[in-house]
Order: structure tokens, then C-alpha cells, then sequence
């Protein structure tokens, strides 16, 4: 739950085990989710052992409700960051850096324990924690975090050198409730009852005002059976749109692994140029097309920042607030989840070449040409750059899209979407939105379309490879159809998704590679590659096998219609961080796909790809 300033993740035992604040990117104040010991935790639950558990969202809302069934009663917790009348806004003022915590007994008698544990800057210093006028104050390195509501707590030491905990027991009856309100560098913080439900009521009224408002613009019918999923998609990704600038973080953790006790642990509190297309894609189709904008608004300002003229390369990844460092760093402190160590804040991954990132910025702007006629006049000359500079810089080595730690090499993905931004650009130039060296953006993508049929397609294997000079296969090659670098009936193409059916993919979940990557261990199957072959395959026109995978893959949402970055394809377990916005913009997409092909009618078109699958 969250409210786009922050965002926090609430265990199904009642206890909020991460969330950074004031912002979606500053340090944890709550970290238990890496470290039980040292990065505390905010514990709200009945003292007598629950019956049963359960959660769910608000209708339409990101608003979180627990419920615990005890032997004596009911107890409800409803949490959520109020919105304030963010939702709707499109460049509104900062939000409330607050998480309310609603306690109700909705029948019988509950006794309630509450355990607050603060742990400001990740845990790194130790917390001070105080009693204030109507709760208590907790102090440590860059500010202050409040909780009102616990009047009769009192502070306790702990089993950690770390700072003190927070304890408090009541008792309430059939129709009582208790308010916590736990907030960020807030010196008197309050907890009026009858105010807070004011900003409950508003927060619900206000999400399904966001919701509704696309519903009646294009509807769901689209979405078919699998409208619920696609609303709770949506809501995900709007909680990480960053409003004052239009970034999409990638997920609101750091460091969940991929490998359950290895290295492979990464922050994803920032945001990626790269999916820009598919993300506007899927704004578009449900509804929000102002997100697109903003989103793109944002690439092109932070790839500007650039000297595309001097041969610097555009860093594939940004941070989502200007002052935000993007330098990694690793918390050696923190045991990491499940013992995953090291835990990471920063991405180093920014410092790569990647030359995917000059076709992913192109396509997203022809993109939202296609979808809206929209085009900003004044980043023309910069996009003609973009254009000249992927001219010059096509023939070097890249890191390639899964930021290996083994490169560079000639990839072949990277390669294709090269020859994806001269294909866009000598589009938005015949279109009459560009002007620039429109001969040379024509010969150079033709040679590299020569090379990449030379060098990226492996005839004995039978499918385009990962780079060049080797036989090992790439789920990111499923997108070439989606990219129109060929149609999804060309040979090619179809042996390419055979391959990956029959050496990526596992129990209906698709690996991103099978090689070694520089780093030791493995990792799970990658949530948006199945997505992907679910694309590809519909747009193939095999349904039957699109249908299976897509379902297969929605049948693994969690018991509140999230997903994480990967997932165990023997366990189901989820790994990496959570929930992760590409999978989710992922589902939709398929959804659109999967419509498309059914014969709905979609609020989006064309789709990446379906005019090359001769598809109106």
C-alpha cells in the first residue's frame, strides 16, 4: 500500500516489514524484511492466536485490509497512506509521508498488541525513541518518525543494539476502533479519530475516482475474464509513477534476491528507460494516457542530460528525485533476506553501456505518436542526436539488456533495437516530426539488419542467439517480432519461440538466459520474458499456447494479485523484488495481445508489433 510518495509492504500477520520514508527511495524505516533484528517492524495483532488470516484490497483502491478471526473475536486492520488529493492531480504538492493504521474489532472482543519497532536509516546508528504528547518520537540519523495512537505504550529494550521497541495492549469491543498514525519528521504527531476517517473515506474515493475514470473513458471489456487482475495492475503501477517527474521505479524493495542466499540482490527504487514503450502501451490501454506523457516527458529529460554530440553514452537507468544518489553501496550490517547477502542501496548497473536504451527511447515516442498524435516540437533536434549517435555507436560491444557482469559483447538484442530507433526515426521523420541525416539512418539500419541476420541467427540451432558468436538463446529475442525488426510468421521468428519453449522455459515460466552472466549462482524464471512469449505467441497466432502460458502464469499471483520480478519454476516461490511494475504492465499488454487476437475491441492501436502480424 502506498500513496506515490512511499510505499509499504504489510505481512499477512499484521506487521510492516518495509517501508522508506519520506520517500519511495529513502533509507527504511522499517527493514525487517531484510534483517528480523535490526530493521524493525510495525506489529499490529490480536494477542490470542488467530483462527484464520486473510487480506485484501479495497475494491478499486490500494488500500490494504487484514483481517484476523479469533476464538473471542474480529479484528480488522486497515492501512493505508492517505492520497490527499494526489490521485487525480497532475503536478500535485508532496504527500503526506503518513501510514494510518485503522484497528477495528468487528465483533466479539480482541485484545490487540501493538509493537513498534523504528529503525531509522536502514538500522545503520542506533534509534532513540521518546514519549510525546500523544505517542512517541524516535530519532535517528536524517530525522524524526512519530506515532500517535499509543498513549499507554511503553518503551521496552530489545534483543538488538539497535534502539528500543514500543509496547502497547488494549482491549476493544464489537464497533471500537483505535487509530495509529505513524509519520515522518512530525514533532507532535496526532491521531484524531473522527479526522482519520475523513482521510480513509477520501483515499477510497479517490482511488476509485482515478479507477472509474478510465472505466468510462475505455472500459474493461477488453480485458475479459481477467478484468480484476488488470485493475490491480493498474493500481501497482500508479503507486510507483512518481508524480512531480512521471518515473516509474521498478519495485519499491532493494536487494530481494533472485537466488535465495546469493549474491544476486539489486536495487530497483529507481527508474529504467527501457520498458518506456511497453509502459506506454500499457497506460494507454487502460485509460491514463497522461501517465504516458508524463513518463516520456521524463525519459527524454533525463537522456537530454546526456551529451549524445560528444560520444557519451545515456545511462539506462536514473534515480527518481534529482537530489537522489544512484551509487551502490552495500549495507553489511543487514543479514539480508533469508540470509542474502549483500543487501544493496544504489544500482551499479548505471554505469553500463547498454545500446538497447537509443531504440527503447525512440519507439516510446513513436509510440505515443501512434496512440495520441501527441509529439513535443521542441525534443525533435534532440531526438535527430539520438539517431546520429546510435549511427556511430551500433558496431561497439554492450552489457545488453540483462546488465550481465561478464561483458560487454555484441548482442543481439541490443543490436536489433539500434536498427528499432533508425526504423522509428526515419517513421517520425516521414510522419514530419524529425529532420535530420535521413540517408545515413537508412543505410547504417540496413547493415545492421545485414549483421544481425548474419550474426544473431544460429541456422543449426535453428534461433536467433544471445551474441554473436554463440548458441546461447535469449528470452529478450522474443520481443524482435513486437519491435518489427520481422514478422511474426517469418520462419525465424517461429523457430526462435520453439527454441525457447524447449530450452528457456519451465513449467510454463521462461528463463532470461541459461549462461553464465558473471556472477555465481542461479536465478529464477523472469515474470515479464513469460509475458513475452505469451506476445509472441498470440501474435503467431498460436492462441492455444498463449492462452496456456498466460494463464499458467496468472494462476501464480499472490493471495492479493501481486507478482514479483521471478519465480521459482519448481517451487512457484517468488524472487527479486516485489511487487516489480514490469511484470505487471506485462500482464496487461498480454491482455491486449490476447484481445487482439479474440477479436475485442481494444482501447489502444496499433499494438508493438501488430502491423507486421498484418493485425489492424
Amino acid at each position: 500500500m502506498g500513496n506515490e510518495c512511499s510505499a509499504a509492504l504489510v505481512r499477512i500477520d499484521g506487521s510492516i516489514d518495509w517501508c522508506c520514508l519520506p520517500f519511495l527511495d529513502s533509507p527504511s524505516v522499517f527493514g525487517a524484511l531484510l534483517d528480523a533484528r535490526r530493521g524493525g517492524y510495525f506489529l499490529v495483532h490480536p494477542t490470542t492466536p488467530a483462527t484464520d488470516r486473510s487480506q485484501r484490497y479495497v475494491d478499486d483502491t490500494n488500500v490494504l485490509v487484514t483481517v484476523f478471526e479469533t476464538d473471542g473475536g474480529r479484528l480488522e486492520v486497515w492501512d493505508y497512506m492517505p492520497a490527499g488529493g494526489r490521485v487525480a492531480q497532475a503536478d500535485p504538492a508532496p504527500a503526506e509521508p503518513s501510514i494510518y493504521r485503522h484497528v477495528r474489532c468487528a465483533g466479539g472482543r480482541v485484545e490487540v498488541e501493538t509493537v513498534w519497532v523504528p529503525r531509522l536509516d536502514y538500522g545503520r546508528g542506533k534509534t532513540h525513541v521518546e514519549r510525546s504528547a500523544d505517542g512517541f518520537l524516535a530519532h535517528g540519523y536524517g530525522g524524526v518518525l512519530g506515532i500517535a495512537g499509543l498513549e499507554g505504550g511503553s518503551v521496552q529494550s530489545s534483543d538488538s543494539d539497535s534502539g528500543p521497541v514500543v509496547v502497547e495492549r488494549f482491549h476493544l469491543e464489537a464497533g471500537e476502533e483505535r487509530v495509529l498514525r505513524t509519520t515522518w519528521d512530525d514533532r507532535h504527531p496526532q491521531a484524531n479519530p473522527k479526522e482519520a476517517r475523513v482521510r480513509l473515506e477520501s483515499t477510497i474515493r479517490e482511488w476509485r475516482s482515478w479507477v472509474e475514470r478510465a472505466e468510462l473513458e475505455e472500459g474493461r471489456a477488453w480485458a475479459g475474464a481477467w478484468q480484476k487482475e488488470v485493475v490491480r495492475s493498474e493500481l501497482l503501477l500508479k503507486l510507483m509513477t512518481q508524480p512531480r517527474s512521471g518515473a516509474l521505479a521498478a519495485a519499491p524493495t532493494t536487494s530481494l534476491p533472485e537466488t535465495i542466499g546469493g549474491v544476486r540482490n539489486w536495487d530497483y527504487r529507481f527508474a529504467w528507460i527501457r520498458d518506456s514503450a511497453q509502459i506506454a502501451q500499457a497506460f494507454f490501454a487502460v485509460g491514463h494516457p497522461e501517465h504516458v506523457d508524463a513518463f516520456i516527458r521524463w525519459a527524454e529529460k533525463v537522456a537530454s542530460m546526456s551529451d549524445v554530440t560528444s560520444g557519451s553514452a545515456i545511462p539506462i537507468l536514473h534515480p527518481l528525485r534529482p537530489d537522489a544518489r544512484v551509487g551502490e553501496v552495500k549495507l553489511d550490517h543487514l543479514e539480508g533476506y533469508r540470509g542474502s547477502r549483500p543487501v544493496r542501496v544504489g544500482n551499479a548497473a548505471a554505469d553500463q553501456v547498454q545500446l538497447d536504451v537509443y531504440g527503447e527511447l525512440l519507439n516510446a515516442v513513436s509510440e505515443r505518436v501512434r496512440l495520441s498524435e501527441k509529439f513535443d516540437p521542441q525534443a525533435g533536434p534532440f531526438l535527430s542526436e539520438i539517431a546520429d549517435a546510435a549511427c556511430r555507436k551500433w558496431r561497439l560491444p554492450d552489457f545488453g539488456i540483462w546488465e550481465m557482469k561478464n561483458g560487454p559483447s555484441h548482442q543481439v538484442y541490443s543490436k536489433a533495437m539500434v536498427w528499432t530507433a533508425l526504423h522509428r526515426a526515419l517513421w517520425l521523420e516521414e510522419e514530419g516530426y524529425l529532420q535530420g541525416a535521413v540517408e545515413t539512418w537508412r543505410s547504417t539500419m540496413e547493415r545492421i539488419r545485414e549483421e544481425v541476420l548474419r550474426f544473431g541467427y544460429d541456422e543449426e540451432l535453428g534461433s536467433f542467439v544471445q551474441r554473436y558468436g554463440a548458441q546461447d538463446l535469449d528470452a529478450a529475442n522474443l520481443l524482435l517480432p513486437m519491435m518489427e525488426f520481422l514478422p511474426p510468421d517469418d520462419p525465424r521468428v517461429q523457430s526462435t519461440i520453439d527454441r525457447t519453449l524447449e530450452r528457456l522455459t519451465v513449467n510454463d515460466l521462461v528463463y532470461r538466459y541459461r549462461t553464465y552472466d558473471g556472477l555465481p549462482g542461479e536465478e529464477g524464471c523472469f515474470v515479464l520474458a513469460t509475458f513475452w512469449l505469451v506476445d509472441a505467441l498470440a501474435l503467431s497466432d498460436r492462441l492455444d499456447e498463449a492462452n496456456r502460458v498466460f494463464e499458467s502464469l496468472l494462476g501464480r499471483v499472490n493471495h492479493l494479485g501481486l507478482l514479483s520480478e521471478q519465480i521459482d519454476p519448481y517451487s512457484g516461490e517468488f524472487l527479486g523484488n516485489f511487487p516489480q511494475a514490469y511484470s505487471h504492465l506485462g500482464l496487461i499488454n498480454s491482455t491486449l495481445y490476447l484481445g487482439m487476437k479474440e477479436g475485442r475491441d481494444l482501447p489502444v492501436g496499433p499494438l508493438l508489433g501488430a502491423r507486421a502480424a498484418g493485425t489492424d
